[in-house]
């Protein structure tokens, strides 16, 4: 079917093509359809009918049961047909039609009449289709027709009938495909690449479950290394993962000769591209890989830089790319081919090679490269200029140095021509920076004020004026920001102006009466604003801030200097918990129809939402040297805590508590403290029952919830509950149990278990306990899928668990923004010194990152950030104790000259037991 054409002066060419499927509708194509019936058919007026039928199915149109029967009987009258592009249009048809039982009985023996015909086009399409639409019982009847074909000459046929083998498999119906062992084999040595190809897929398709074939395998295949490239690239790919599996059931460690290794270098010397690259490609995808075993991959990958092809210098420069991140020290010896690269006529080529060099630099040529990068910067597009805007970003914080040089480079970029999600990411670097390097923060504001004199974004606009409003008042010359503040109210739209009189309070909330005095002559004007939202924003903030008294003596000439703002602007809008988790509560809240009594807004928990980063982050959280692992949840995600800026979507594990009757009757309506993530694993992987654990802390008790996963096909389990025993445990009172009303195959179900508190506020519930599954187990009857009536009790023992210290500590949702500020607030009342020796750890930088781990609580002002050559830092750290007790902590490290580091731990908090609380965890 050919595009037609229309006449248009206006497009570059004279002509503007426009699809052939241009507003076709189902009733005119079903209308078209009937030409299938003709006594002598047109194929070419039947290939075009069929072309838009299939066009309309895959375009998810819905035929009706009626319409999908009368179009499919129609088809398969074509195959009378003997045009072969006619007979592979009725093949696509058949597969997406034949959906019934009736349907595909029918066309079966069309099909087979094909396999067996002499042409081989049929063959191998026919072959495909049947095994589509076939059933699992119906693939015996044609097991000698796919087992003929495997080992058949022609490549195209043997192909099909290879991968249709798969395609059983993935669907549940290869059974039969497991005796064919032999012909596979056999089609493994068929000349033509291709086929030897699909013949390992189907190979390993039919081992992958079974570890010990796989391993055999792959050592069978290696040892006979003459396959095709093709083949080759796959037994590489199995090689890698069999790799993998062997370390991540037995991890060795660094600089340990891994099994097979020698193979993947042997096929960097290969005599195809293709398999050195998929070789180079496994190497850096193995886990822990080394330097030493990263260094031949980059003397091979060196030599695709020089290539002519394209696509070999890009596929070289994606995996140095992938280098950097992890041993960016790798890569030094080819940072002058990488610099050839950066005039490269492909710009994908030329980025990666900036976004390698910016990982891989010295300190010494930053510079030199900036100045580089800058000069084609205007070639580039939005998304490429956005990933060098990110490896910027992460060299600031490399070298703190350089940190002027990089701000300024940034700041240039924010001044050219660029899209919307390019300026935003310039933006966020400077808030990320900020964040990081408290330093830098006069010199960031100055960068984001000039943007936003010409910032066509009224998003990145606000966002920025929101940040002056934050920062700027505590700066040393506050009054250059105001400048740039006040040129918004007179040039901007609505939205921009409202957000430039808030920023202007937050100056006017400060003791400098100069400053309140030249705010209010500002604010004066916005009023008489035309909108409604920038008026009334200056009316509020002229009264809560009393600048309504200043105006007065401004008039009667009167000195204001004794007028000090009534409040603090940030005191405004300030709740007792954070917003996200009020929102949370308030949700659930509406949500249970338990609305007779009032919502309890001191309930709301102030601890950090759980997310997907936190979890990550726990799971690979160390421990300091000498104390119990475990105790250091949530602290991996410190990054996501204080700069806001992560886009890691928040997950609630607290959910399913809302949703179980049971809990709900205990009391349990609002959201836990904290849930501890990742859940805890309780039995091996692979295991009959499959059962983890997540912690719910709340005020009074701690919720353990157990999700239960049967794999078992042919057996349900029905009033699951968890025991536990809990005598060596502290803290605890009362022990409820809510069972789960049953477990089927593979459907997940949450049994909780309550440990009450004995005295709350007090005592914290911690230490271990045994754990055992009970249940009544019934078969269930395969042929029906119900379960008897009868069944029988069971237990199945599960590993121990721990409650923790540290399961009682949370990140907040909002640091202080002054630590200091908090620190005096708190007081000393509660204020708690002790020391400890952390022989572990032979850096400062070490034994930091070890306790901000290990107490689950965020350092505030960047001060996690250390130099491995520091002897001393102080590490500022601000955390919550269930239920809602805040807690700072102030830790001096110091490095000994005997080894080891000297921590000097000072806590103060709400609560004397608290400031106990968090020192017994290192004791």
């Amino acid at each position: 079917m050919d595009d037609r054409k229309y006449k248009d002066e206006d497009a570059g060419w004279g002509y503007a093509f426009v699809s052939p499927f241009e507003g076709i509708q189902k009733g005119q194509v079903l209308q078209e359809c009937r030409c299938f019936n003709d006594r002598q058919l047109d194929a070419d007026k039947c290939e075009e009918a069929l072309t838009r039928l299939l066009y309309l199915v895959t375009q998810g149109e819905k035929l009706s049961s009626d319409e999908a029967t009368t179009v499919f009987f129609s088809v398969t009258k074509l195959f009378q047909s003997s045009e072969e592009s006619l007979r592979r249009l009725v093949y696509l048809a058949i597969k997406e039609l034949a959906h019934t039982a009736e349907e595909v009985i029918i066309v079966t023996n069309c099909l087979t009449k094909d396999i067996n015909s002499d042409i081989d086009m049929y063959r191998a399409n026919a072959t495909r289709v049947l095994c589509k639409i076939t059933d699992a019982q119906m693939v015996q009847a044609i097991e000698r027709y796919l087992k003929q074909e495997i080992v058949d000459r022609n490549p195209y046929v043997a192909s099909s009938s290879l991968v249709s083998a798969q395609s059983l498999i993935a669907n549940n119906k290869g059974d039969v495909v497991r005796r064919w062992v032999n012909e596979i084999a056999q089609a493994m040595e068929h000349a033509n690449p291709m086929v030897q190809y699909h013949a390992l897929a189907l190979l390993y398709a039919i081992k992958q479950n079974d570890k010990l074939a796989v391993s055999k395998l792959v050592q069978q295949l290696v040892r006979n290394a003459q396959r095709t490239p093709l083949a080759t690239c796959m037994l590489v790919r199995l090689v890698g993962k069999l790799i993998s599996d062997q370390h991540a059931a037995n991890p060795v460690p660094a600089g340990t000769p891994r099994p097979l290794f020698d193979f993947l270098e042997a096929c960097l010397r290969h005599r195809s591209d293709m398999v050195v690259h998929e070789a180079a490609k496994v190497i850096v995808d193995l886990p822990d890989v080394s330097a030493s075993e990263l260094q031949p991959v980059v003397n091979v990958l060196q030599l695709f830089l020089v290539q002519s092809k394209t696509i070999m210098r890009f596929a070289a420069m994606r995996l140095f790319n992938r280098i950097a991140f992890t041993h960016p020290g790798v890569l030094a010896a080819v940072n002058g081919d990488m610099e050839q690269l950066l005039q490269d006529s492909n710009r994908s080529v030329s980025t990666l090679a900036i976004t390698a060099l910016l990982r891989t630099c010295s300190e010494s040529s930053i510079e030199r490269l900036l100045k580089q990068i800058h000069m084609f910067m205007p070639e580039l597009g939005d998304e490429f200029k956005t990933k060098i805007v990110e490896a910027v970003n992460a060299l600031c914080a490399k070298y703190p140095a350089k940190q002027y040089a990089l701000m300024n480079f940034l700041g240039a970029a924010l001044r050219e021509e660029g899209g919307y999600e390019f300026k935003k990411t310039i933006v966020n670097s400077y808030l990320a920076i900020m964040v990081k390097m408290p330093e830098t923060k006069e010199t960031c504001l100055t960068h984001l004020s000039e943007f936003i004199e010409d910032c066509e974004h009224s998003s990145l606009s606000t966002r920025v004026l929101h940040v002056l409003g934050e920062h700027g008042p505590s700066m040393p010359e506050p009054g250059k920001f105001i400048r740039y503040i006040y040129n918004r109210l007179i040039l901007e739209n609505s939205t921009v102006r409202a957000a430039a009189v808030s920023a202007l309070a937050c100056f006017a909330s400060t003791g400098d009466a100069k400053m309140r005095r030249s705010v209010v002559v500002l604010v004066q004007q916005s009023l008489a604003d035309h909108d409604d939202e920038v008026r009334d924003r200056a009316s509020f903030y002229v009264k809560a801030l009393g600048l309504d008294l200043v105006m007065e003596a401004m008039k009667k000439k009167e000195s204001s200097d004794d007028m000090l703002p009534v409040l603090p602007a940030e005191d405004l809008y300030k709740l007792p918990c954070p917003v996200q988790n009020l929102e949370a509560d308030l949700l659930r809240y509406v949500g249970s129809g338990a609305t007779q009594s009032c919502f309890d807004l001191s309930s709301v928990s102030k601890a950090a939402l759980p997310s997907t980063a936190r979890s990550a982050a726990a799971a690979t959280a160390p421990s300091v040297g000498g104390l119990p692992d475990g105790m250091g949840g949530e602290a991996g995600a410190v990054a996501e805590a204080t700069n806001g800026t992560s886009a890691v979507q928040e997950i609630d594990p607290a959910e399913r508590l809302g949703k179980s009757r049971g809990i709900v009757e205990l009391g349990f309506v609002n959201r836990p403290f904290k849930s501890c993530m990742p859940p805890v694993e309780l039995t091996e992987e692979g295991t009959e029952y499959e059962v983890k654990c997540v912690k719910h802390v709340f005020e009074n008790a701690v919720v353990l919830e157990f999700t239960v996963v049967n794999t078992l096909e042919d057996q349900v389990l029905e009033n699951l509950v968890v025991e536990v025993d809990v005598a060596d445990m502290e803290g605890v009172g009362e022990v409820k149990m809510v069972p789960a009303p049953h477990a089927k195959f593979n459907e997940p179900e949450s049994a909780f278990t309550v440990l009450f508190c004995s005295a709350p506020g007090e005592l914290y519930v911690n230490g271990g306990m045994t754990c055992t599954l009970k249940y009544t187990m019934k078969e269930v009857d395969s042929a029906t899928g119900e379960a008897d009536e009868d069944g029988y009790e069971d237990d199945y023992q599960l590993e121990d668990l721990t409650v923790s210290i540290g399961d009682m500590i949370a990140l907040p949702g909002e640091l202080p923004r002054n630590f200091k500020a908090a620190w005096d607030a708190i007081g000393d009342v509660a204020e708690l010194s002790d020391s400890f020796a952390l022989g572990a750890h032979e850096t400062v930088a070490a034994a930091v990152s070890a306790v901000v781990q290990f107490l689950s609580m965020a350092p505030c002002e960047g001060t996690d950030r250390v130099s491995d050559r520091a002897r001393e830092h102080v590490l500022l750290m601000a955390g919550l104790v269930a239920p809602n007790v805040q807690a700072l902590v102030r830790a001096q490290f110091q490095l000994q000259p005997e080894g080891g580091v000297a921590l000097n731990l000072l806590i103060r908090s709400e609560s004397e037991a608290v400031s106990n609380l968090i020192a017994s965890c290192i004791a």
